[in-house]
């Protein structure tokens, strides 16, 4: 719609926008300006944010390995204690965050007489180190070699040699089997991870001249043939019946190799 204001002039247009509008587009824009800005401010508050920890966890000493803040547990009597915080001095400084736990362990597995490892951090700046030792089941005996003298080699159950000793420890069970026979080695240490500990206690000594011939000699004399490996717990019962009867009093022989027919003498 035109409108005609008189005089010689043309006619005028109404203004488009009015200054009310004009006052809010201002405002609105305002508005968004702000917003935008408090983005980026929270943005680069986060950013710093997320750097400091990173730099606390990673890179700062806040959370450092300290060597004397490592347990070492489970060592028993084979392994070496110092060898195993060798392995993890090695390590000292590093941030436990970044710390390969994974790859310390299988340094640890590396030290003899080791079977097991786990590693675990201890914050703020310790680790502890579990292990399962190979503890000795069995001395072989061995002749001298590389200078050395005749001795024995201590077996744990695996059949895993843990040292070298000149004479056999006292509760050790001393195996005597065909050299190289390691089916015959293997029947002995499976009937001896079997045994309960009061009867381990009282073997002397086993001698095995097939996996099938396994022959126990106790402390006090009495000589037992056990057989295979098989039925060993069967076999164990039997033994501990027999030898607690007064039927048997006197008996130098067990022989349990068939559990369901022993026979003594």
């Amino acid at each position: 719609m035109t409108t005609y204001t008189g005089g010689r002039g043309g006619p005028v247009r109404p203004p488009v926008v009015s200054t009310t509008s004009v006052a809010r587009f201002a405002e609105r824009a305002k508005a968004r300006r702000t917003v935008a800005r408090r983005k980026v401010v929270l943005t680069a508050c986060a950013a710093a944010a997320v750097a400091a920890v990173a730099w606390l966890l990673f890179l700062s000493p806040v959370l450092v390995l300290e060597p004397g803040e490592v347990e070492v547990r489970g060592a028993g009597t084979v392994v070496a204690v110092d060898q195993v915080l060798a392995a993890v001095d090695q390590h000292a400084g590093t941030p436990l965050p970044r710390l390969d736990t994974v790859g310390l362990r299988d340094r640890v597995l590396e030290v003899p007489g080791v079977r097991e490892a786990r590693v675990t951090r201890a914050w703020p700046h310790g680790l502890t180190v579990v292990l399962v030792a190979r503890e000795p089941v069995a001395a072989v005996p061995e002749p001298a070699q590389d200078g050395a003298g005749p001795g024995f080699a201590l077996l744990d159950m695996d059949g895993v040699q843990v040292g070298r000793v000149d004479a056999a420890p006292e509760g050790l069970p001393v195996v005597d089997v065909p050299v190289g026979d390691k089916r015959a080695l293997r029947a002995v240490l499976t009937v001896l991870q079997q045994l309960p500990a009061d009867l381990l206690a009282q073997v002397a000594s086993v001698s095995a001249h097939t996996q099938d011939r396994v022959t126990m000699m106790l402390r006090d004399g009495v000589e037992v043939d056990w057989g295979s490996a098989v039925e060993t717990p069967l076999k164990i019962a039997v033994l501990g019946t027999l030898r607690a009867s007064p039927a048997t009093e006197g008996a130098r022989v067990f022989d349990v190799s068939a559990p369901r027919l022993p026979i003594t003498r």
